[in-house]
């Protein structure tokens, strides 16, 4: 395990180094006007593995995350608690052959309605690597294949239309898949996505028929339009300038969203027209953020400590619309 985060470690610092980006506390003011009353909810154990990487949120208040490093999914409670629904099966070369990080890993996470949980799994084996559901009460179960050399990273769900798509960090795609399963479709293959030697296109989400994508290497929000007859349409980049980007949520304010930037453990509020500032930073608690969701007024910020390699948590923080 120990190999495992410092390899990771190493790895993510040398991006950030290349990009620039300060690994120590921001200087961004914890009393920001924009999210406030940050507290930590939730502390995970770095040495079990638990390194949160994706979240899904629950009607009821709880939230849905992988543990990329554990290969795990889990249930937080409102109260911080900790239930482990899944443990994915380990490949049988222990994930050395995974493209670009060398260890099996959990990443994105959605949620149906009806409580069925989908998930992501890179093994860098044609065996595991792929797009799984969890049924309530049920087993992991593998749904579609996707290509061992590749790292399958972000994913949003469609309700309407019963598809998901999945962003692939290292082929530079975003696949589309029926919630049924089955075999994947390479929905978009722009150059946009791609890496430019770490990892590329990352954080997905659906909103207004459209395709929203960050790309982690360029420090990119991408923008790109589901047509009629569901092709892919042209790519627009709205933000720019946001080494490290990771996840991020619209703030329910038109196209304002918050997005996690990974190796400077912070948050920005990322303006329309792609101006942004820096809302939460390492003086409230940040460890290498991975993901981030809305709940009314709540933020949930999840840090998985890939490079602080300390205290991986659930940061909680009101925002102020």
């Amino acid at each position: 395990m120990t190999e495992k985060l410092s390899s990771l470690a190493a790895t993510v610092a040398a991006l950030a180094a290349v990009a620039g980006v300060a690994l120590g506390p921001s200087q961004a003011s914890a009393a920001s006007p924009t999210l406030s009353d940050a507290r930590i909810a939730a502390h995970f154990d770095l040495a079990k593995g638990r390194t949160p990487e994706n979240i899904a949120l629950a009607p009821d208040g709880d939230a849905y995350v992988t543990f990329a490093v554990g290969r795990q999914v889990a249930r937080i409670s409102a109260h911080g608690g900790t239930r482990i629904l899944a443990t994915l099966p380990a490949p049988a070369d222990g994930g050395i052959h995974t493209p670009v990080l060398g260890f099996a890993l959990t990443t994105g996470i959605v949620r149906a309605h009806d409580g069925t949980l989908y998930f992501l799994y890179a093994t860098g084996t044609p065996d595991l690597t792929g797009l799984w559901r969890l049924h309530p009460g049920g087993r992991p179960q593998r749904i579609a294949a996707l290509p061992a050399g590749g790292l399958p990273n972000g994913l949003a769900l469609d309700a309407r239309t019963r598809t998901l798509y999945i962003s692939d960090s290292v082929l530079g795609t975003i696949w589309r898949v029926p919630t049924r399963g089955g075999t994947p479709t390479a929905w978009s293959t722009a150059p946009e996505l791609a890496s430019s030697g770490f990892l590329g296109a990352n954080g997905l989400k659906i909103r207004d028929g459209e395709i929203w994508a960050t790309n982690l290497d360029r420090g990119t929000v991408l923008r790109i339009p589901v047509l009629r007859d569901g092709r892919a349409g042209r790519v627009r980049t709205e933000a720019s300038g946001l080494a490290g980007i990771d996840d991020f949520a619209f703030t329910g304010r038109g196209d304002q969203l918050l997005a996690t930037l990974n190796g400077s453990s912070q948050v920005a509020l990322v303006r329309p027209g792609g101006s942004h500032t820096i809302v939460l930073s390492a003086a409230d608690g940040l460890q290498n953020p991975t993901s981030i969701a809305l709940r009314g007024d709540t933020a949930y910020v999840l840090s998985a400590a890939y490079v602080t390699a300390k205290d991986p948590n659930l940061l909680l923080a009101r925002l102020n619309k």
